[in-house]
């Protein structure tokens, strides 16, 4: 696939919203985009009222306007398919397309996301704004990108939706007596006996299937999926070298398996708001990226086109199994707030850019905002926008001018690929089980037990990768297991050759307890894994909040313990004092030419830094840049013959970091490097030879 023609270095800019703005404005925004060194906009996400007014009757002459404008400005579109927003006609004429709730409530029009899935007027009518859209648009310069649809992950439980459900579980499980053994459906007197009778999880009495549950949540990532790949479809037949995606939203109420759907874009484009005021918001900043270049490896190896946002060796499969992977985008962040829950921080001078870099460091292919200019009115009048409603002369809009002079300076780096030599395992089907289970303790949150290992390992100064089931495995030192509750066999398998194969394995409590259909594996837990970490936990203890549990090393564990037998496995740490006296807490266990860790109690932030920065440094990884001080954030993308250090200082204090390399946002050479509060470098570093 070409590399769409003025298009070049990293992607800058952001959501563009014309139509919110009199004719008068474009001008002047496309000027100050030049200003800005904006290269890239994604342009009508949710302009379908404005470009389909009546059904079947269009109006693109604003749009048309639109498009030349920044095309004579130098400036690439990303052009949206406007399907998240079904416009009031839509709603009026299809009532049975509004999303129904759990309890069996209707939505009305009135905000985003009015629609049903599995509506068939709605795939219809979503499948022909697309078709006019591509059509029309086919042969404009300004074209680089699709963006279908917008932050997929809306949820219906009407009847269209229950016809779609049977029939999605017909396709998994094959015949009401596989369902009923994946159900458990004798608990509750839940065993089916006619399809008919098979609903959507929606509200009821008391508890609901967690196996049920689960399946849902599979089920509408799959319709979702397959709502994503019809427009899809239509526009890569309009358009077959230009690539297609469509941004990914985090959240735990997302029943979106973005590692799946990895393999249908042909660029991974995630959008990202850290939710923490305080330094947890660059630890945040990195998960996502992370994450991001996890789901990257997989648009890899499914053999996605060349084209912009993936270069040759990575299209032509050369990089599937490569720790590390292809390059993806940062489609959306807020570029001068932070979204803490029930309040709007204002990001501090320099604060957007360092974000911006972390997340360049990472694998983006560059960085993109919501929005460029911010709404006079509607549902987030008071959102982030590069150019405020203070206008221009704003300190927001100059760090955005700022920030697009030091992206250009950096376009070099976007041959490099990330390399890590340390994992954490990530398993959106794991999150859904523990979210519909009943779990001994509500302190549990799937998403927080693998942040808290990510968060471990970055403030030790490791690079990290996510990886999935599917990954290659073979490529890291130490892999973390953290409350990996669903464990399918296969899966079970890869862990057990990666571990007899010489590699090192840290394994968290409520790991293994389950299979792939959210039943419990009896025998004791951790069902899956017990052979290769030689324990047997019989019995957990969940703790209440303000109970601490002594450990032999001078730590406490809290909010979980366990009784540990071991069958195999030698203690390294043990509980002291109490029931659980003398027993293990933390194991060691040599399996093949590896070694793995059992840990079945929680530990502190700190502790847990130092338990993971020495298995990793046991197991012969070293951190990123050893000497960088704590609070300085350290990537490096690397190719061959040439790396490029990123050195971000988190802290308010000056920063030496005792490295030397040509730093590209100066175009000084440095030795030491020395960050200013809140300051960056970006170090190019060639190889002696």
């Amino acid at each position: 696939m070409r590399w769409p023609k003025g298009l070049t270095g990293l992607c800058y800019g952001g959501d563009y919203n014309p139509e919110q703005w009199p004719a008068e404005v474009w001008r002047t925004d496309v000027e100050l985009m030049r200003r800005a060194r904006v290269n890239l906009v994604t342009v009508g996400v949710f302009a379908w009222s404005r470009l389909e007014p009546q059904p079947g009757r269009y109006d693109f002459d604003w749009l048309d306007r639109v498009l030349d404008l920044l095309h004579d400005g130098g400036i690439r579109v990303a052009l949206a398919t406007p399907t998240a927003s079904p416009p009031p006609w839509f709603s009026l004429r299809h009532p049975d397309a509004l999303p129904v709730t759990a309890d069996g409530v209707r939505l009305g029009h009135g905000s985003r996301d009015t629609y049903c899935a599995s509506a068939p007027a709605y795939r219809t009518a979503a499948r022909r704004i697309a078709a006019a859209l591509a059509d029309r648009y086919r042969d404009h310069p300004a074209l680089a990108l699709w963006h279908v649809h917008n932050e997929y992950g809306t949820s219906c439980y009407c009847e269209h939706v229950a016809v779609a459900f049977r029939a999605w579980l017909r396709a998994r499980h094959g015949d009401l007596d596989r369902l009923n053994e994946a159900w458990t459906g004798s608990f509750w007197s839940q065993h089916y006996s006619d399809w008919a009778q098979v609903c959507p999880p929606r509200a009821t009495q008391y508890l609901g299937n967690p196996s049920q549950l689960l399946d849902f949540r599979r089920f509408v990532s799959d319709e979702l999926l397959a709502a994503y790949v019809e427009q899809r479809d239509l526009l890569r037949a309009a358009t077959p070298d230009v690539p297609v995606t469509t941004n990914y939203v985090l959240g735990g109420w997302v029943p979106v398996d973005h590692a799946r759907w990895s393999a249908e874009v042909d660029l991974v484009a995630v959008d990202h708001y850290p939710t923490e005021a305080g330094p947890g918001a660059e630890e945040q900043t990195a998960f996502a990226a992370d994450l991001a270049r996890c789901w990257a490896r997989r648009t890899a190896r499914s053999g996605a086109r060349k084209g912009p946002f993936l270069s040759d060796s990575v299209a032509a499969g050369a990089l599937p199994n490569m720790p590390g992977g292809p390059a993806w985008l940062l489609m959306e962040s807020a570029p001068n707030l932070l979204l803490t829950p029930g309040r709007m921080h204002a990001k501090e001078p320099g604060r957007m850019t360092r974000h911006s870099l972390a997340h360049v460091a990472r694998g983006s292919r560059g960085a993109m905002f919501f929005q460029w200019r911010a709404s006079r009115g509607g549902a987030e009048v008071f959102g982030s926008a590069l150019v405020p409603h203070a206008g221009p002369d704003s300190r927001a809009f100059r760090e955005a001018v700022s920030l697009g002079a030091a992206l250009d300076r950096l376009s070099e780096v976007d041959a490099g690929t990330v390399r890590a030599p340390v994992a954490v395992a990530w398993d959106a089907e794991s999150w859904w089980a523990t979210q519909a289970t009943v779990l001994p303790s509500a302190r549990i949150d799937y998403a927080a037990e693998v942040s808290a290992a990510h968060r471990a390992l970055f403030r030790a100064g490791h690079t990290c990768d996510l990886v999935v089931d599917g990954d290659d495995l073979s490529g890291y030192a130490l892999l973390v297991l953290p409350a990996h509750y669903l464990l399918s066999d296969r899966y079970a398998a890869r862990i057990r050759n990666y571990l007899a194969a010489g590699g090192h394995l840290l394994v968290g409590y409520l790991s293994g307890i389950a299979d792939e259909h959210a039943r419990v594996r009896v025998g004791g837990y951790p069902g899956a894994l017990r052979d290769l970490l030689g324990v047997r936990v019989e019995e957990f203890h969940p703790l209440d909040p303000a109970t601490r549990l002594p450990l032999s090393d001078g730590n406490t564990g809290r909010d979980w313990a366990e009784t540990v037998r071991l069958t195999g496995a030698t203690p390294a740490v043990t509980y002291t004092g109490g029931l659980l006296d003398g027993q293990p807490a933390l194991t060691r266990h040599r399996y093949g030419d590896g070694l793995a860790w059992y840990l079945s109690t929680r530990l502190d932030d700190d502790p847990y830094r130092d338990l993971l920065a020495g298995l990793a440094a046991a197991a012969g990884a070293t951190p990123t840049c050893p000497a960088a001080p704590a609070g300085v954030e350290a990537v490096r993308r690397s190719t061959a013959g040439t790396s490029w250090l990123f050195l971000l200082n988190h802290t308010d204090a000056t920063q030496t970091v005792p490295v030397s390399g040509e730093n590209l946002l100066t175009g000084e050479y440095a030795d030491p490097v020395v960050l200013p509060a809140g300051g960056c470098a970006v170090l190019r570093e060639t190889a002696a030879g």
